[in-house]
């Protein structure tokens, strides 16, 4: 049995369709923990969706509206770059709903893992880049409002800018939000996060490690997050369809490590949402993706022998 727990709902999967979002991965990345003996039934826990109430925490009354009645203009489809459909609405707000899930467990477990999430590119009152939903401001707010948390830090490191992150919290002292990032990727327009880290064509893993440990302890250190919500994109990896980077698969293993190992070294709690992963075989995004889930235990049987 793992020693967190994995947030996971049969109707993640955002419908698309013939689409460059692999949406089946959810599915098939809880198959694979099963069917590799990673994980037991036992270690899965559902959502329930986020309620209206959380989602007008972040998003705007318009867009909600919107989003429930299928009434987006041509214009917010575009820049929403995914068909819409009433699923796909459904599979959103369980996602959110997920990640608020995985930081509930995260409090009391010290970490947890959703299976989906980490859709940094939704903005209050549109979506971008297949990100209609805000997963993880929604959770961050969410548990502000109930008082169970004051201060949460962000680290992205999809390899594309996390922009809807960047413009919810731009000048909120309560988040810290770090992007990791290809800078000459989407998005075009990047507003500033509290630290960017902004990486050339082609950055391998020694140049990425190096660039994010130290922006990243200091963050922990200086600010002290109550709770960290990482986002896990694996498409830094050398073989992704619109990535730019070349980390290998043993250097996104060390890059989840650092993460979680400096987090959970000061006792800080770690939630886990998956963001994107375009590999040419859509199985070798499932295997990182996969891999994330076991560098979590891996680093949280380490801090269990420390602590």
């Amino acid at each position: 049995m793992l020693p967190y727990k994995l947030v996971y709902h049969e109707r993640y999967d955002l419908n698309f369709g013939s689409h460059i979002f692999p949406a089946v991965k959810y599915r098939l990345i809880r198959d694979r923990l099963l069917g590799e003996g990673l994980a037991e039934e036992a270690d899965f826990i559902a959502p329930e969706p986020v309620s209206r109430e959380q989602l007008l925490l972040v998003h705007t009354e318009e867009w909600i509206q919107k989003l429930e009645r299928g009434t987006l203009s041509y214009h917010e489809v575009l820049k929403l770059e995914a068909p819409y459909s009433r699923r796909m609405v459904e599979a959103a707000f369980l996602a959110a709903g997920g990640t608020l899930l995985a930081a509930r467990r995260a409090l009391a477990d010290g970490a947890g893992f959703n299976i989906g999430g980490g859709f940094h590119h939704a903005f209050p009152d549109h979506g971008e880049g297949f990100c209609a939903i805000h997963d993880v401001a929604v959770a961050i707010r969410a548990l502000q409002r109930e008082g169970v948390v004051r201060k949460a830090l962000v680290a992205d490191c999809d390899v594309h800018h996390g922009n809807g992150t960047a413009a919810i919290f731009g000048g909120d002292r309560s988040v810290f939000t770090l992007s990791i990032h290809h800078f000459n990727n989407y998005p075009a327009v990047k507003p500033p996060s509290t630290i960017d880290i902004h990486l050339e064509d082609g950055v391998g893993d020694e140049e990425y490690l190096a660039r994010l440990r130290p922006a990243y302890e200091a963050a922990v250190l200086g600010f002290r997050p109550e709770i960290v919500f990482y986002v896990a994109g694996v498409d830094p990896y050398e073989d992704d369809q619109l990535g730019g980077l070349a980390l290998t698969r043993e250097g996104l293993y060390e890059r989840d490590r650092l993460i979680f190992d400096i987090a959970l070294r000061k006792h800080v709690p770690v939630v886990v949402t998956l963001a994107g992963g375009y590999a040419r075989k859509t199985e070798d995004t499932v295997a990182l993706h996969v891999q994330t889930a076991v560098a979590l235990r891996d680093s949280m049987k380490e801090w269990a022998r420390r602590w």
